[in-house]
């Protein structure tokens, strides 16, 4: 793991927690060293504050995916305003902690982000709720999922890989309104409780890329219960 994060004291504190956690942190305190560690020592997972000195924690990000580079990323943010987190997002984070946080909350985000990237899970699904490979169509959308591309028409959808697993889930259930605890344990695999506004950002920001000038609304809220996705 490679952690970026300008406050020593924080920084300290989370090396220390990560690694009897069982983590090998390379910890940093700017994005200068955290782009160069990156690169050097290609980590499996990244942990990066946002407000550092000189190249922060989104432009690294930002680098990091115009290169190519798909490693997960995880934001620490002591911003706490809706626009600000999606600007993480936007930059290509897959996921991001608002300070001041738990410790078991960092644990449990970085548990769900390398299981996605690993291609596994805390456990073998029922065999009738194994997702088959191949493609799945919705309206006009339609998935490949084995090359993890989406596409609504003719126009290419640009997702993150958490953008892209929960667009995969709410198109297989085409129809079905999915309740935030079960979204949430399917795509972080732990429900992070209803004062979380996690899954309501990246829905809005699935929305944005989706919707189109006069074509119908694909997610839709159900309000009190959760999202669904169906064409109307």
């Amino acid at each position: 793991m490679l952690l970026a994060e300008d406050d020593r004291a924080i920084r300290h504190a989370l090396e220390r927690a990560l690694t009897l956690e069982g983590y090998a942190v390379t910890a940093v305190a700017d994005g200068v060293e955290a782009l160069a560690q990156a690169h050097r020592t290609q980590p499996d997972v990244l942990v990066l504050d946002v407000m550092m000195p000189g190249i922060d924690g989104l432009q690294v990000c930002r680098v990091l995916r115009a290169e190519g580079d798909r490693t997960p990323i995880l934001m620490l943010t002591a911003l706490v305003e809706t626009a600000d987190r999606i600007a993480g997002l936007d930059a290509g984070a897959d996921d991001y902690v608002v300070k001041p946080f738990d410790v078991e909350e960092v644990f449990a985000r970085l548990r769900a982000l390398l299981r996605r990237t690993n291609g596994s899970a805390p456990e073998a699904p029922k065999e009738e709720e194994k997702i088959p490979t191949g493609q799945v169509c919705v309206a006009a959308l339609r998935m490949d999922v084995q090359a993890r591309r989406a596409w609504r028409g003719e126009r290419e959808l640009e997702l993150t890989r958490t953008e892209f697993d929960l667009l995969e889930l709410l198109a297989r259930n085409a129809g079905i309104v999915l309740d935030h605890a079960t979204i949430y344990d399917r795509i972080w695999g732990y429900d992070f409780g209803p004062g979380s506004k996690n899954l309501a950002v990246y829905v809005g920001y699935l929305r944005r890329k989706l919707d189109e000038p006069g074509a119908p609304a694909l997610i839709h809220t159900v309000r009190g219960v959760g999202y669904v996705l169906r064409e109307d």
